[in-house]
């Protein structure tokens, strides 16, 4: 393993610790996060679906300029 792979997983690391201190200090907060107007959902009577479309692009988005901003000022 080289040292950049290690410096990944300290990255990778660092973010877990901040997003799980979020979700456990503010998960009553962050209840719209799963019902945005994007997430798709088909309730039956024996058949449920879920496919949070929305939720997952803006998961994306903020990965995506969290590991922009990492690569920029590392």
């Amino acid at each position: 393993m080289n040292q950049e792979a290690g410096k990944w997983i300290i990255v990778a690391g660092i973010v877990l610790i901040v997003a799980g201190t979020i979700w456990y200090f503010f998960h009553d907060k962050l209840n719209w996060l799963g019902n945005l107007p994007g997430d798709f959902k088909v309730e039956k009577e024996n058949f449920r679906f879920y496919f949070p479309l929305a939720t997952m692009l803006l998961l994306s988005l903020l990965l995506n300029v969290i590991i922009w901003a990492v690569k920029k000022f590392f």
